[in-house]
């Protein structure tokens, strides 16, 4: 520790360090410290190391929200989300906030129920904390949430769904082509008796998969042969496919089954092989949608849709920076296509 910087800090015992006493220290303006703890300010290395090696000394902390204050940004981005335990959303949050980290901001999470009373009053909480910009994932927004974030120029994304508001952007996998791509497969694969268990049926996201696979279906001469409703929901995915399979002979119930998310689409494994006897894809074959570390587990080995995850996360950071800095800027509506990654869950066609 250089003398100044003992100096400095024993008289300033039981006290917050402030920027001030670590330009002294540094032997720098008190803007050079600001500069060194804004991101992308302009700063020499060596002024960077000077003013970081005293504020080391001094135990020096820069006060982020009094920046926030003075700069009227908080550099905070909310984020709602409702389904956690979809691992999809585990993974694309670390990757929404790495990508977000990187230009200077941090997440902050807030759950929500699906349902507008619950995302009224996290939204409402959110803009108390003066975020500078709002990410839902896989929730509906209604239009007052979507005036009320209008008028307060906070500008909002949305992952995993698609509205059809005009002030709303969205960054979303190509779920209508990621459906088709499943018929296809399961027509290839010879099957005749194709089910689905869908996710919520309010969604844009379930409307889309679901819309895809039944017209692949259709263009191939093949009809929807029966569906439940799962809600992404791992118990009522369970219950949905006890109502497809239990009780039924060979001949009258799904030969495959694709399930709106893989989340669903273990627990529908785990009931087919473990309380209903049935082999996976001896018996039924079984495809998911998003492609999470899991799928890829031996015990599960999931043919399923990809979600790029990466590239959706990339997109939403560049799109509501975009909108941060440029507020007039037009919204953006992104579908990504997802290849079909195939495992040992369905029986997989000669010619794909």
């Amino acid at each position: 520790m250089t003398n100044k910087s003992l100096n400095i800090k024993n008289s300033i015992k039981h006290q917050r360090v402030t920027a001030d006493q670590v330009a002294e220290a540094a032997g720098v303006s008190q803007s050079a410290v600001s500069r060194v703890y804004t991101p992308g300010a302009s700063v020499s290395q060596k002024v960077k190391d000077k003013v970081k090696k005293a504020a080391k000394e001094l135990g020096y902390r820069p006060n982020m929200l009094a920046r926030s204050l003075i700069t009227g940004q908080s550099r905070l981005i909310g984020l709602v989300v409702a389904h956690l335990e979809n691992l999809f959303y585990a993974e694309v949050i670390e990757k929404l906030s790495h990508a977000l980290q990187s230009h200077g901001y941090h997440l902050l999470i807030f759950m929500a129920m699906n349902d507008k009373e619950s995302t009224l009053k996290v939204v409402d909480e959110l803009l108390d904390y003066q975020v500078d910009g709002i990410i839902t994932a896989s929730l509906s927004l209604s239009s007052d949430l979507t005036d009320r974030c209008h008028a307060e120029s906070i500008p909002v994304i949305m992952l995993n769904r698609l509205q059809d508001d005009d002030r709303l952007s969205g960054v979303s996998s190509d779920n209508f082509v990621g459906g088709r791509k499943v018929a296809d497969f399961f027509v290839k694969g010879n099957h005749k008796r194709i089910a689905h268990i869908s996710g919520w049926t309010g969604s844009s996201t379930q409307r889309d998969r679901e819309a895809g696979f039944i017209l692949g279906l259709q263009e191939s001469g093949q009809q929807l042969f029966a569906k439940a409703v799962g809600n992404y929901d791992r118990e009522t995915a369970k219950q949905a496919t006890i109502e497809l399979f239990a009780n039924k002979t060979e001949t009258n119930r799904p030969d495959a089954v694709f399930v709106a998310n893989d989340f669903m689409a273990f627990a529908v494994i785990d009931t087919l092989r473990y309380e209903l006897g049935l082999k996976v894809p001896e018996d039924v074959s079984v495809v998911g949608y998003d492609d999470v570390a899991a799928a890829s587990w031996e015990s599960y080995s999931l043919t399923t849709v990809s979600q790029p995850a990466q590239r959706m996360a990339d997109e939403v950071v560049s799109t509501l920076l975009e909108k941060i800095a440029a507020p007039d800027s037009p919204p953006r509506r992104i579908s990504i296509d997802g290849p079909l990654i195939i495992r040992k869950s369905a029986k997989t066609p000669s010619i794909i």
